[in-house]
């Protein structure tokens, strides 16, 4: 849970709702046995998504000081020369106190300016959390040592309720804190990592003030929200009872093969690649059901995301895939696999004799043991 923290330190720039023009200024103070003209460094995420320097300073007797214009504000990190870590500061109008101990720069105290404050806020309580988290796993190890089943069952149900309630934790946050740039910067990781579904992103969006819904990463929200919609009517339509979706494609003679011409009583659409190694491995029992159920009614029709036509037409040859395919041959912007919202291989569809889709992604036994029940 610790690592939770460290994505937000990876953020991009931020834009702050503040209207002024005045200016910030950094005052930092480092405690530790700490040498003068120590060299401290401001830096930002640059457009290649590396660190870029903004501004150098000097430690005198434990101090340092940045100033400049704030512009539109941003998250940006400062760093001191031979030292592990760093520390995040928003930078934004007005005086800025940051202060840590130099062993430990992560977990820098910000003060000063209204959106520095509300991330300072939201670490310490989620530090909270996350140092209790540390404990329950500090036990659970000590637990599988001395293989007491009961406490490590125990320990492992207190975790999962420790992550709900870091979970719950985020998400008040959020609420809470309308005007918060903290809060956008969770929704944004919250999308990222789709432990919430979409309409609960939206609906955390909306709950924004309209001063902060104007900042680079809640318009880069909105815009990552409009393709996440998207990507969920994708998965309706490849769910386990849809209708699967008709396509057509060349085969590699080059001839245009549509799903609808290759249906059969039960039909495995096989999404696969010469490149992909599990789908390799997975072919021999393809062919096994293949040639074991094909006269009773079983059709496959394997589409292929290679990158080479070259590749796609060695690879059936070697694995003796007697089926139908088609290919574009694009890779994951093949038409088909965004129809299916395919983003991973292997990936199969087994439909009825009516093309709806009654199973997803059976292997081996499984493969052929709902084929068998289809076809009694």
């Amino acid at each position: 849970m610790k690592k939770v923290f460290i994505s937000l330190c990876t953020l991009m720039a931020i834009v702050s709702c503040s209207d002024k023009k005045d200016g910030y200024t950094i005052a930092g103070t480092l405690t530790g046995d700490l040498e003068n003209d120590t060299k401290v460094f401001l830096r930002k995420m640059g457009e290649e998504r590396q660190l870029v320097d903004i501004d150098t300073a000097l430690v005198q007797n434990g101090k340092f000081t940045f100033t400049g214009e704030a512009g539109t504000p941003e998250l940006h990190y400062v760093f001191v020369d031979q030292l592990p870590g760093n520390m995040v500061v928003i930078i934004e109008d007005g005086e800025i106190q940051l202060s840590a101990q130099k062993d430990s720069l992560g977990l820098a105290k910000l003060e000063g300016t209204p959106q520095n404050e509300l991330f300072s806020d939201y670490m310490e309580q989620s530090l909270a959390i996350s140092q209790r988290a540390q404990s329950v796993q500090g036990d659970l190890q000590g637990a599988a040592m001395k293989k007491d089943t009961v406490l490590i069952n125990s320990l492992r149900d207190e975790m999962m309720e420790l992550q709900e309630e870091y979970k719950n934790f985020e998400l008040d946050y959020i609420k809470n804190n309308p005007t918060g740039l903290i809060s956008v910067l969770l929704i944004d990781r919250a999308m990222a990592s789709r432990m919430v579904a979409t309409d609960k992103i939206q609906e955390l969006y909306d709950g924004l003030s309209p001063e902060i819904k104007e900042t680079t990463v809640a318009k880069d929200i909105l815009k990552n929200l409009e393709a996440l919609k998207a990507k969920d009517e994708s998965a309706k339509s490849s769910a386990v009872g849809a209708k699967a979706p008709n396509f057509s494609a060349p085969t590699p003679s080059g001839e245009e093969l549509a799903l609808n011409d290759a249906l059969g009583k039960v039909t495995l659409v096989d999404f696969w690649a010469a490149w992909c190694k599990p789908c390799r491995a997975e072919n021999p029992n393809i062919v096994k059901v293949y040639k074991k159920y094909h006269e009773k009614g079983l059709n496959v029709i394997g589409v292929s995301l290679d990158k080479k036509a070259e590749d796609w037409k060695k690879a059936i040859e070697d694995d003796g895939l007697i089926w139908n395919h088609v290919s574009n041959v694009a890779y994951f912007d093949d038409a088909i696999a965004k129809l299916y919202n395919v983003d991973a291989i292997p990936a199969a569809f087994l439909l009825d004799e009516n093309g709806i889709i009654v199973a997803k992604n059976l292997r081996g036994n499984a493969l052929e043991e709902k084929v068998a029940e289809l076809l009694q």
